[in-house]
């Protein structure tokens, strides 16, 4: 499995890298715009992320900029619904506006931080990425 972990927080970014390396091979950037460049990249060298754990609060470009970019990236290439990359977005806001419009961005899930080694493991479960064995660990 191919991860893309987009988070500005060096704590944060960390602690993400440690919780899903073991189920995959994760990149991470630091903003909106590097993570736009990383998702144009993998689908220019045919080799797509599967999951991508997004920050909404991000220099240069925020998550929801960056989510409409990828699924408009996919979109242009024919890649459309279930097909497309997985995306949970994570944010410090418990604000209910935030999350109605990531989920209108057409993001699978979302975390709200502090995020927790079992509560990721859970929505990876539910996305199909592990089974029920493995997010149980």
């Amino acid at each position: 499995m191919r991860i893309l972990i987009v988070e500005d927080d060096f704590a944060s970014r960390k602690l993400m890298q440690k919780f899903l390396s073991p189920y995959g091979v994760c990149d991470a950037v630091v903003d909106g715009e590097a993570a736009i460049d990383a998702f144009t990249d993998s689908l220019k060298n045919n080799q797509p992320f599967d999951l991508v754990c997004l920050d909404i609060m991000l220099p240069k470009k925020d998550g929801q900029a960056v989510l409409k970019a990828i699924r408009g990236l996919e979109s242009a290439r024919g890649i459309a619904g279930t097909e497309g990359v997985k995306v949970i977005m994570t944010t410090a806001l418990g604000d209910s506006q935030k999350i109605m419009s990531a989920f209108r961005s057409q993001c699978e899930r979302y975390l709200t931080k502090p995020v927790t080694r079992q509560c990721l493991l859970e929505e990876m479960k539910e996305l199909g990425f592990l089974s029920d064995d493995a997010a149980a660990d």
